[in-house]
């Protein structure tokens, strides 16, 4: 058995980015993370065998089966460590290894996922750390470390690997780390993406991108 799965954990869309909000309306902010997660989907297709997208919402899941995914209903109420605990054990025995992906990895197709997932295969611990000290992917056998997503995961998946013997490969990739909270994330997408789903609906709500000198590296705009 030498089979991977992605898991996708999805929070419910009544609250998505709520970080950008005002400069995006609520069914913005929805549609964008709908954007993110079919491109975060496409991407991990072409080099897994299954992809499961967990969540407690019905619209994700509505979402997920459009997709043609795997989808299952979230016992926890949002707890993602346990979702993503319940989802390791619904594949646990179906699978030798599974790929955790957030859904906000718009830039994910740009990244070398061939190369990352085949390391996967004969690696028992590979991370992928975002630019605030989080955890953007994570590869491991079923159950092997506790999970803790939150504050400060990179480090504490990182030291949980160390505890349960897993020597950790960390994969620094800038197309990896790059989760979309803020508006200037909306601006990396659309300098450094192509022809995503994402950067083809922002373009839609007419947002522009200039660099700039200052404390923020880009201003973001909408005409």
């Amino acid at each position: 058995m030498d089979e991977i799965y992605a898991i996708i954990p999805v929070s419910k869309l009544n609250n998505a980015k709520t970080r950008l909000s005002p400069f995006l309306s609520p069914i913005e902010r929805k549609n964008l993370l709908k954007s993110m997660l079919k491109d975060v989907v496409m991407a991990l297709k072409k080099h897994v065998d299954e992809v499961i997208i967990i969540s407690s919402d019905t619209d994700v899941l509505d979402y997920g089966k459009e997709l043609r995914v795997v989808t299952l209903v979230e016992e926890s109420n949002s707890n993602l460590n346990l979702a993503l605990e319940q989802a390791m054990k619904w594949a646990e025995d179906k699978v030798s290894k599974i790929i955790i992906v957030p859904s906000d990895l718009p830039l994910i197709a740009k990244s070398d996922l061939c190369r990352l997932i085949n390391q996967g295969k004969s690696q028992d611990f590979i991370i992928a750390p975002s630019r605030g000290g989080g955890t953007n992917i994570l590869i491991i056998k079923p159950l092997t470390i506790k999970m803790e997503y939150g504050e400060d995961s990179f480090r504490k998946h990182v030291k949980e690997a160390i505890a349960n013997n897993l020597p950790p490969l960390v994969y620094d990739s800038f197309f990896l780390s790059l989760d979309v909270n803020i508006t200037e994330d909306l601006g990396e997408i659309l300098l450094h993406d192509e022809d995503s789903n994402t950067k083809n609906y922002l373009q839609t709500l007419n947002i522009s991108v200039e660099p700039i000198h200052g404390v923020q590296r880009l201003k973001v705009s909408r005409k």
